[in-house]
Order: C-alpha cells, then sequence, then structure tokens
C-alpha cells in the first residue's frame, strides 16, 4: 500500500513515531504584527488647527482631554521656538561692529536657557566675485534661514582682516560663548563643498544646535548638487562623515595683519 507522508493520519502519526516516515514539516510561524503606533506618534503628525478640529470630533471623553492637552503643549513649544528663533537671515557687520554683533552676541543666553549655552555666531568672511566665496555664500544664506536659533553675519574678508589675501577666503570664524570655536579657512579651495559638510561641521562645533523633530509639512529644501551619499539615518554618523577631512584648523587667536603681499599659507587666525 502506498503510503503519503504529507496526509495528516493516525496511521502516518503511528509510523512517524517510529521513524518510518519522516516527520510532518511545521509551517514556519506567522511573523509578528508591527507593534501599534503610540498615540503621540499619532498626534504629532497633526497641526496645531487639526488638533482642535480632532478634539471636537472625537466622542470619547478622556481621548479628547488627551488630544486637548497635547494641543495645548504643542502651542507652548512653538511659542517658546519661535521666541528662540531670533535671527533667519545674514547680518553684514563692519570691522567697529564685530566685538559687539560677534563676541558679545555669542554670550547671550535664551530667555529659558538654564544650562546658560550662549548663541552660535557664525562671521562669514568673503569676497565676491571668487566663485567658492560666492556659492559659499549661498550656502550660508540658506542656513541662516533653516537655524534662525543662530546668529550669522557676513564681512568683506579683508575689511575684517588687514592684507587677507585671496587665497584664505572664504573663512567662517565660529564663536559660542564669547570664545572661538572653530575657523574654516579657504573653505571650498581644496574641491567644491556641499551645504550638508558645512552644516555638518557648525553642528560639531555647536554653533547650530541638532535638529529637533520637525512639524508636520516641514522639511528642508533641497539644495541643488546636494550629495547623493548613502547614510544610516543617524544624523550624527552622517555629521562624522561630512566632517571628515575637511580644511578646519583649531583656533590660535593669532593677532595682528599679515605683511603686506604675502599670500602664503601661515595661518590667519582671528580674535578681536
Amino acid at each position: 500500500m502506498a503510503v503519503n507522508p504529507n496526509e495528516d493520519t493516525e496511521f502516518n502519526d503511528a509510523l512517524r513515531k517510529y521513524g518510518i516516515i519522516p516527520p510532518k514539516e511545521t509551517a514556519p510561524p506567522s511573523p509578528s504584527p508591527p507593534a501599534s503606533p503610540q498615540l503621540e506618534d499619532v498626534l504629532d503628525e497633526f497641526t496645531s488647527d487639526e488638533l482642535l478640529e480632532l478634539g471636537e470630533d472625537v466622542k470619547d471623553d478622556e481621548l479628547e482631554r488627551t488630544i486637548n492637552a497635547y494641543r495645548r503643549q504643542r502651542i507652548a513649544d512653538d511659542r517658546k521656538e519661535q521666541k528662540r528663533a531670533r535671527f533667519g537671515r545674514v547680518y553684514p557687520i563692519g570691522r567697529e561692529d564685530y566685538t559687539r554683533e560677534v563676541t558679545e552676541a555669542s554670550k547671550i543666553n535664551d530667555e529659558d536657557d538654564d544650562e546658560e549655552k550662549g548663541t552660535g555666531v557664525i562671521c562669514f568672511l568673503y569676497k565676491d566675485g571668487i566663485p567658492r566665496s560666492d556659492r559659499t555664500f549661498g550656502h550660508i544664506r540658506t542656513l541662516a534661514e533653516r537655524h534662525p536659533r543662530s546668529k550669522f553675519v557676513s564681512i568683506v574678508g579683508n575689511k575684517c582682516i588687514q592684507d587677507l589675501p585671496d587665497s584664505r577666503v572664504p573663512m567662517l570664524i565660529i564663536y559660542r560663548k564669547g570664545e572661538i570655536r572653530n575657523q574654516l579657512i579657504s573653505w571650498g579651495a581644496d574641491k567644491e563643498r556641499q551645504l550638508e559638510e558645512l552644516e555638518a561641521i557648525l553642528m560639531l562645533c555647536d554653533a547650530i544646535d541638532l535638529p529637533e523633530h520637525g512639524r508636520p509639512g516641514e522639511g528642508r529644501g533641497q539644495e541643488e548638487n546636494s550629495s547623493d551619499e548613502e547614510d544610516d539615518g543617524d544624523p550624527s554618523s552622517r555629521m562624522r562623515s561630512a566632517a571628515t577631512g575637511v580644511n578646519v584648523r583649531a583656533p590660535k587667536n593669532i593677532r595682528g595683519p599679515a605683511k603686506k603681499g604675502d599670500d602664503s599659507d601661515s595661518d590667519f587666525e582671528f580674535d578681536m
């Protein structure tokens, strides 16, 4: 008698027991269903106005109270963020403004800043007509709008540092709490630099804050020729990757102008 080992019969169970036919194949376990999203994650996708409408539509009183409480907290957070976003553009300055607009401005804390972190101030030294300087100026304008809690100022290079050679432009001097955190010299002279690289450096220098969870509909504008390199989704790893190998110089606070006509690779670190 032919035996079908795939049949689920008592006879086949007995044959399996004595090893005459192979064990019955077990079906692979079905995957666990994805975890249900938390209420906070769902509510975070709505604007304040949408939360108001949602609270009016729900029939459950407890859920309505939860939504309204979340909306009130959202509004409070938005107001706090608006107060912190004091800048949002690039401010042109002169040499005589440097101490007030850069060094002293970097010492100012937000009203609710218990850590007294000061303000990130990025001073951009440029010269019109130099392609890498013009391109970087576009990046600076974008970053100023993207990070309105940090202050971006601009000044013509040789009006800030006497006899600054064109080879050292563009230069960025980065302050926080009255101290130079870093300097970027001849940015983009070695190769064409992307906006994301500069943003990463400024984050690592603590000149701009790490991105917080964005509101619905918010997104960064796509920068022309943006990097196509893949990443693992971790902002910190992207920053470390972008920062690797760039021409960053540790501040040495070297005072005084260079000798006229000197276009050497000597450092032009600057401290007012």
